[in-house]
């Protein structure tokens, strides 16, 4: 991937500075409104699928505006993990906007940090995605490794749930729905993922493919 341009690296301060405020809210407003202590609010705090995308998705801007060639700063510019964030992103603003939205109703500063994590960051980073993250390399077999993460998490969320009896969303909760119920809502939500993925690429690679030479035309 080039050096970022100026645009590009104005829009990366904008979202990073977005994206680090409002995790930083939501970390404050869950300690202040948590009775077990600060270090069991912050084991909460990163119990859910959107503060752990919303990170990678502040640090994915970060490495952007970070200097020089470092592992970290390289790892996180390349397109095949910038679109793999984009993809998850997208995910936590429809899974909110199809599945919470209507269950809760924040106010005051959680509405902020709900509004900015759930509905602002996915749209800015998948319209920094869209713009700027070159996409003609990305391959199928990418979508099956970017779904290691929420496969990843979902095994994460009923773990630790073995463990403090809480669930992060209502939709795996397995003491109220069952498990049956809890796994075919997760697979949905990963079918979704997956299947936006393939769409993502496919179109990426249809954009990205040079036009076809007119034989009739070709120069001989």
């Amino acid at each position: 991937m080039m050096g970022p341009s100026n645009t590009m690296r104005a829009f990366a301060v904008s979202g990073a500075i977005i994206g680090w405020f409002a995790l930083g809210l939501q970390y404050v407003l869950l300690v202040r409104g948590f009775e077990a202590g600060a270090l069991s609010a912050t084991i909460r705090f990163f119990s859910f699928f959107t503060i752990l995308t919303n990170t990678l998705v502040a640090v994915a801007y970060t490495a952007v505006i970070l200097p020089g060639r470092a592992a970290f700063t390289r790892f996180f510019r390349q397109p095949r993990i910038q679109s793999g964030i984009a993809l998850s992103i997208a995910l936590v603003g429809i899974a909110y906007s199809l599945l919470l939205r209507r269950i809760w109703d924040p106010q005051g500063w959680q509405l902020v940090a709900d509004r900015l994590l759930h509905d602002v960051a996915p749209l800015l980073f998948v319209g920094f995605w869209v713009v700027w993250v070159p996409k003609g390399a990305l391959r199928y077999s990418d979508v099956w490794r970017w779904a290691l993460y929420p496969i990843a998490y979902f095994a994460y969320a009923l773990g630790q749930a073995r463990l403090t009896a809480w669930y992060p969303y209502p939709f795996v909760d397995v003491g109220v729905l069952g498990y049956a119920v809890a796994l075919r809502n997760a697979a949905v939500i990963l079918a979704l993922f997956v299947a936006t993925g393939v769409v993502v690429v496919a179109a990426s690679r249809r954009v990205s493919r040079p036009p076809a030479t007119d034989p009739a035309t070709a120069v001989r």
